[in-house]
């Protein structure tokens, strides 16, 4: 019999998993799994678990974007690697959604149990593994600052009622250098977005024709100082080619590296939590040895090897 582990977050989105949890062993047992749960009892215990636990032919996270990203963290961490597998149950769940998968858990489950384990990229800054986001500056803060109590009875309405209260601050700029594939910059920037998903914030189709398994990942940069022009260019941006829009910069690659010229005010955005590394100097690769299971319902779309 194959071994199971699951991780499930109690604080992320309004399932009750007391009622959810028998359902999600008994299916895993129909398809010859042995079960072990752990519930996360703080911040980073995801990571820990992952860290520290035996060999397991499957982990399973049950939580929003956040908790898989503890969970590719403490994997990370270990010598033999496990295959993951993402269920989310959080406020925004872009990885979730992005993977094809809806609101209900135990049909999540069934969905990638008869799916495809896939190699993907995972993106990593100072060799701290984000899954699918990274950024600085503008709006940025939002999702780390947002009270936890207020996404679990609000669900993504509490960042937009976040967001309003920021969207009236001033636009600070970022004195940042900035080297890729060889070439090195310099320049002022409201915000900037380094991302691996064709989803971010919620928006669907973010980037057109990603690929998880290309060996790239993207960059925003926006210089952009009216709040109300960030704001229409975001909207424009989710309908147009980005590299044509004036105040974006666009680039596509495996290797970045930033340096704050001056010092970091808030720590950056990291799959929806704050960074704790305020060094101002960041260097973002690409790991290639991770494998999930996954849904086969946008495969085809975002992997480049079928």
């Amino acid at each position: 019999m194959k071994k199971c582990l699951v991780i499930y977050n109690p604080n992320s989105g309004k399932h009750n998993m007391e009622e959810i949890l028998p359902k999600i062993k008994k299916l895993l047992n129909n398809y010859n799994y042995e079960v072990t749960v752990e519930m996360t009892k703080y911040k980073g215990n995801a990571t820990d678990i992952v860290t520290n636990c035996e060999y397991y032919d499957l982990v399973i996270s049950i939580g929003g974007d956040g908790t898989f990203n503890e969970v590719m963290t403490g994997n990370f961490r270990r010598k033999d690697r496990l295959i993951l597998c993402h269920l989310p149950s959080g406020t925004t769940n872009d990885v979730g959604t992005m993977w094809g998968y809806g609101k209900n858990i135990i049909n999540n489950l069934k969905l990638a149990l008869e799916g495809e384990i896939k190699r993907i990229d995972i993106c990593t800054i100072n060799d701290k593994p984000f899954v699918y986001s990274a950024g600085f500056g503008k709006f940025m803060n939002i999702p780390y600052e947002t009270p936890r109590e207020l996404k679990k009875r609000l669900g993504h309405l509490a960042y937009i009622k976040e967001g309003a209260k920021d969207f009236f601050r001033k636009v600070k700029l970022y004195d940042i250098s900035y080297e890729i594939d060889g070439e090195k910059y310099r320049g002022l920037f409201s915000f900037a977005l380094i991302t691996n998903a064709n989803r971010v914030a919620g928006i669907n189709n973010f980037y057109k024709d990603i690929k998880l398994d290309d060996n790239k990942f993207e960059i925003l940069l926006c210089n952009i100082t009216k709040l109300k022009d960030i704001v229409k260019t975001l909207y424009f941006f989710a309908l147009y080619d980005a590299s044509k829009i004036p105040g974006f910069y666009f680039y596509k690659t495996d290797n970045l590296k930033i340096r704050f010229n001056s010092n970091l005010k808030k720590p950056l955005c990291i799959d929806g939590e704050s960074f704790d590394d305020m060094s101002g100097v960041y260097d973002i690769k690409i790991d290639h040895d991770v494998y999930v299971l996954m849904p086969k319902k946008n495969i085809n779309s975002l992997f480049s090897e079928k």
